[in-house]
């Protein structure tokens, strides 16, 4: 086992099992919210989502990783799913925003990277979409690749990210537990100051409601005046934006993805997206200047998906109407106030390049500053 770890060190990739050492909120008794969780508490809850994730650490100064998320285990381009986007705060780039706005639907895996590795992630998405059987005439792709800038731990000008590490994000890609913290995307990543990273949560509505799923998955990278179960554990750590003594900024970057397995059209998929914003906020989030906060929404309902090639003019299908949606918007907003602050409690301790260095976020004090506030459950 050592020297097989050696190896993958040596190689630069660390493989998503080793992301796992701290535990999540609700292990500490935060339950944030009144809904309960599904089965991992995972975006992976919505039937038929996989992630993945391929994490490059290197040395002093590499960094930083890919995840992948994938609303079905078949071929997307195909079988496209309806989707929305909502931007928050414009500072980033979201390529292949514009035609999922435009047509309202998702048609590749989401990959999340780093700000420069965009242009690689669309390459290696585009291959891999043109070279799925069944796409052999294919001659367009809308390939959606998300980031967030780790230049701060990452040697982000390096560009270290290949198209064969985003492939095997999808390769690996996978239903069940999600690794959370210091992995893919999220490796080298800085939340309200303290370690950031990926995070996920979920939600199950009530069989009186429609029994959905509603689930996300984030990659922190921005600031604020951090809030746990609205308790304002920044101020209480003093550690926050504009403390006179913290020199942290509020820039960065926040991407939210949100699946579903409520049939939703864009519109109403457009409304869900907006209130992941709210969960955002809840936790102290400020979409500052320099953050670029994107949120992806899509539905996993197989009825309505959107097929490449029809014989007909015309698609029938069926979707909630907007006087049912309150009970999905309160389960988007609690899962995404969850996955923030999971991806905090799960990251760890991180020196990077340039001698930087974030440090995780201090549980044990949080925990008590949590307990005098009456904010855990146990």
């Amino acid at each position: 086992m050592k020297l097989l770890l050696l190896l993958v060190l040596m190689a630069g990739i660390i493989p998503e099992v080793q992301g796992q050492q701290r535990k999540r909120a609700r292990d500490y008794g935060v339950k944030i919210g009144v809904l309960p969780t599904g089965k991992y508490n995972a975006i992976t809850d919505v039937p038929g989502v996989k992630v993945g994730h391929t994490t490059l650490i290197q040395g002093s100064n590499i960094r930083t990783g890919v995840t992948a998320i994938l609303p079905h285990g078949g071929n997307i381009f195909q079988d496209k799913v309806p989707a929305a986007i909502y931007v928050g705060n414009g500072f980033g780039k979201l390529a292949g925003s514009t035609q999922v706005q435009e047509l309202g639907n998702l048609e590749t895996p989401i990959i999340l990277t780093n700000t420069l590795s965009v242009g690689t992630a669309m390459n290696a998405v585009i291959n891999y979409t043109l070279n799925q059987k069944g796409n052999q005439e294919v001659r367009s792709v809308n390939a959606v690749v998300g980031e967030t800038n780790d230049g701060y731990l990452n040697d982000i000008r390096g560009r270290h990210v290949t198209e064969n590490h985003v492939l095997e994000s999808i390769k690996q890609a996978k239903t069940g537990e999600v690794t959370e913290g210091n992995v893919g995307a999220g490796t080298g990543t800085v939340c309200y100051g303290f370690k950031g990273g990926i995070g996920t949560a979920s939600r199950k509505l009530p069989a009186s409601v429609g029994g959905y799923t509603v689930g996300v998955l984030v990659q922190t990278n921005f600031g604020g005046v951090l809030q746990i179960d609205g308790v304002p554990v920044g101020e209480e750590l003093e550690h926050y934006f504009m403390m006179q003594q913290i020199k942290d900024s509020a820039d960065g970057s926040c991407m939210i993805v949100v699946a579903t397995d409520a049939p939703l059209d864009a519109r109403n998929l457009e409304r869900l997206a907006k209130r992941a914003l709210l969960g955002m906020g809840k936790t102290g989030g400020i979409a500052a200047n320099g953050s670029g906060d994107y949120v992806i929404a899509f539905s996993t309902e197989p009825t309505i998906r959107v097929p490449y090639n029809s014989e007909s003019s015309t698609q029938t299908a069926t979707y909630l109407i907007n006087d049912v949606m309150s009970p999905l918007f309160l389960a988007t907003i609690e899962a995404t106030e969850e996955a923030i602050i999971n991806s905090l409690f799960a990251a760890e301790t991180m020196n990077g390049t340039e001698n930087h260095k974030t440090e995780a976020l201090p549980i044990d004090k949080v925990v008590k500053i949590l307990k005098k506030h009456n904010a855990t459950k146990r």
